[in-house]
């Protein structure tokens, strides 16, 4: 089990990379033709998406790693280089290619209104919010710590910014005509200096795992 305020930076580094206010441009155009209830619907959807990708991908860690022969150090290393790219994007008000690619918008906003039925997992849920930075960071955290008190932990961390994403998405509109375009880029710069912080400093600890020398 992990310090206390381990969960704290796990809970702040999540939220940064998830970034629900991001997702609120996209998350308004693609339920623009539903009902408040239908887009309600949608972002519960879409947040409890989230949370079974991340329980999934934190709990397989393990065993990811071992099929992919890679050690946990190794995985801080690279984890941290996309957790940089992503906050060098989200500093520039840009969507970070890890995360949403020119291509997945086009086929997301092309649906029919049939199609759009499962907007809250695909793309909202996975690859706006949930990508390689957020698996990854899920992993390494989760991985750091054994035992049950430390997976419950995990989980609880997990669960609680999936309500905070439930919210955001939610309040989608409201919190939309508040900030404007200008307001959500400038929680996205702030977001993406604390999650190059984080990246950075995650790298670091993977090069002293590495090369024990360094520490």
């Amino acid at each position: 089990m992990l310090d206390a305020l381990d969960y704290v930076r796990f809970a702040i580094t999540l939220f940064s990379i998830l970034d629900p206010f991001a997702a609120i441009p996209l998350f308004l155009m693609l339920t623009a033709d539903r009902s408040r209830p239908e887009r309600r619907t949608t972002a519960r959807t879409a947040a409890l998406a989230v949370f079974i990708i991340l329980v999934v991908a934190g709990f397989s860690g393990d065993l990811i790693l071992r099929l992919l022969g890679a050690s946990l150090p190794a995985f801080q290393v690279g984890g941290g280089i996309v957790l940089f790219l992503m906050s060098l994007s989200m500093i520039n008000a840009q969507m970070s290619l890890q995360q949403h690619t020119p291509e997945e918008h086009a086929e997301a906003t092309d649906k029919s209104a049939d199609e759009r039925s499962a907007v809250g997992v695909v793309p909202i849920a996975m690859p706006l919010l949930v990508g390689p930075g957020s698996i990854s960071a899920t992993i390494i955290y989760m991985e750091r710590g054994a035992g049950w008190e430390h997976k419950s932990l995990s989980v609880a961390v997990l669960a609680l910014i999936c309500m905070a994403i439930w919210i955001v998405l939610q309040l989608a509109r409201p919190i939309g005509d508040r900030l404007g375009r200008t307001g959500i880029n400038i929680l996205n710069r702030i977001f993406g200096l604390l999650l190059a912080a984080v990246a950075v400093q995650i790298f670091a600890n993977g090069l002293r795992g590495l090369f024990p020398a360094l520490g």
